[in-house]
């Protein structure tokens, strides 16, 4: 079983010595290399990172791996095996035995829904042109894009663990309608930190793809190498929330 994980990072980082996994310098193009494969090497797009953040990454391993199956991780976030630490290929092995695709534990808002939580932290046009473009190119998918309104939980960070057809499927409905997203935001002006709504936007767009097409999956907790700020992450979404304060840069 082929299993190819690739660890999105934009810095020197230590990273699990499994050999499931593949650290990828993401927006590699332009920058002093450290050591990581580069998302620049082949078909990519490397040069738009700093607006699609780990999708870049994510381009570059569809266009450029083979393999049986694909995954995307973060520096400071993996999936967790049993054990504790990062997921290991013999872990991965007797999940995928039994599913084509391993998500990360739904994260979830409790006192809102999705489409509620996004527009109180971040720029809520992208989002709502989103929409606009799955009606129009992908109608078959609105129904459950429109669910963002209800849903309260969904799995986030753009992680998974995928069978390498269905991650393509995947891809090219994703990346289908996030450079038509780019099109139609071409004059949109916004900071640093909200420019980047492309990986946002796509963060809610998994599930809304799994679903519509029924697809299964298991779930596998996540491993944070630093621990996370929950405080800082709570009073920014209450400030968000109350305040009207949008984020202005991760936690």
């Amino acid at each position: 079983m082929e299993i190819k994980v690739i660890v999105a990072a934009h810095k020197p980082y230590d990273m699990p010595k499994d050999e499931l996994y593949l650290p990828l310098h993401v927006g590699a193009e332009g920058k002093e290399p450290f050591g990581f494969t580069g998302d620049n090497k082949g078909e990519n797009i490397s040069l738009k990172n700093p607006y699609f953040c780990e999708l870049t990454g994510l381009y570059w391993a569809w266009k450029n791996l083979d393999c049986d199956y694909l995954g995307l991780a973060h520096y400071r976030r993996h999936f967790a095996d049993k054990k504790g630490g990062a997921l290991t290929k013999d872990t991965a092995e007797k999940v995928l035995g039994t599913t084509d695709i391993i998500l990360p534990k739904k994260r979830n808002y409790y006192i809102e829904n999705l489409y509620s939580h996004y527009v109180h932290t971040l720029c809520r046009e992208p989002l709502d042109i989103t929409g606009e473009i799955i009606k129009e190119k992908h109608p078959e998918y609105y129904a459950e894009f429109e669910r963002l309104k209800k849903r309260t939980s969904a799995h986030m960070f753009n992680m998974y663990i995928m069978k390498k057809e269905i991650s393509d499927s995947y891809c090219e409905w994703l990346f289908d309608i996030l450079f038509e997203l780019e099109k139609r935001c071409a004059d949109f002006e916004c900071d640093d930190f909200q420019a980047r709504f492309y990986g946002r936007v796509s963060e809610l767009l998994l599930d809304v793809y799994l679903n519509t097409n029924h697809l299964e999956y298991k779930e596998q907790p996540l491993y944070f190498v630093e621990k996370e700020p929950f405080f800082k992450k709570l009073i920014g979404f209450l400030r968000a929330k109350f305040f009207g304060k949008k984020y202005n840069k991760s936690n």
